[in-house]
């Protein structure tokens, strides 16, 4: 039997076609003897052939098969999706929240602002690149993300390295999202975030994580699961958005590892749509 090569739904009131024979995978490779994205210092993904007894879970040191226990942190080490459990006390797991497998997204690139520098309150200091409400608004071209759960950010300028750089270590400070921004998309009704960033919010931001409260409806202070307004809510980070994808409508199919978990290792992939006559 061949692979469906492509699949027919409604959404936004209209008919649309997905082509399935163009996947275009925005999930960096995690290779555990290669190159990989860290972010805050977290130490390398790492993959050690398992050891029992006599067997050795490497055919090259004469075992009968590969079989390597992995060790990596999920936030840090690669392509990742994550839930309110990762802001709030109660031990709210990704694979009991993240059930929007297949949804219409729309991708846009975005240049982030030069900040000026903010209230002594505020974690935004002079120089620091933000992502901000009016950037998305033009780089949205006048669409909006009404009937469209999911949002796919590629920051500007693309460099291919974010497949493999080191965030925030040598101290400098990587773009992230500023509060109007946050609190536009909430507006928007946007379910699913998916971005090319170690993380939405500042990486120093004194433990705040404000922007991924806004997100999920919480107080600023809150880790209480019962004050979020939107617990159903999905932050994806550190995907890679090639240049070769253009800014417009997909179809998303969202895959998470089955971990019972606040985050997990995840794979974005886009399929191009186009609209069918009624």
């Amino acid at each position: 039997m061949r692979a469906l090569r492509q699949v027919e739904f409604v959404a936004q009131g209209r008919r649309w076609c997905a082509d399935l024979s163009r996947p275009l995978d925005l999930a960096i490779p995690l290779e555990f003897d290669g190159s990989q994205p860290s972010f805050y210092g977290a130490p390398p993904a790492t993959a050690t052939a398992l050891r029992s007894g006599s067997f050795v879970g490497d055919v090259l040191e004469g075992g009968s098969c590969r079989c390597s226990t992995y060790t990596l942190t999920p936030h840090c080490n690669g392509t990742h999706t994550e839930c309110i459990g990762h802001v709030v006390r109660e031990p709210v797991s990704l694979h009991a929240t993240a059930r929007d497998a297949l949804m219409l997204a729309r991708v846009v690139s975005v240049a982030p602002a030069i900040a000026g520098g903010g209230p002594a309150s505020a974690p935004t200091e002079a120089g620091d690149l933000v992502i901000t409400a009016a950037r998305l608004q033009t780089a949205l071209a006048g669409h909006t993300l009404q009937d469209c759960p999911a949002l796919i950010v590629q920051t500007l300028p693309n460099a291919s390295d974010k497949t493999a750089r080191r965030y925030a270590v040598d101290g400098s400070m990587p773009p992230y999202f500023g509060g109007d921004a946050m609190r536009w998309l909430v507006e928007q009704e946007c379910t699913h975030l998916v971005v090319d960033l170690p993380s939405i919010d500042r990486a120093a931001d004194g433990g705040r994580l404000r922007g991924h409260r806004l997100f999920w409806g919480l107080p600023e202070d809150s880790e209480n699961l019962a004050e979020a307004i939107r617990p159903h809510a999905t932050v994806t980070e550190l995907a890679y958005i090639d240049d070769a994808i253009e800014d417009g409508l997909y179809l998303l199919n969202l895959q998470v590892a089955a971990f019972a978990t606040d985050a997990a290792p995840s794979r974005p992939i886009l399929y191009p749509l186009i609209g069918v006559n009624p």
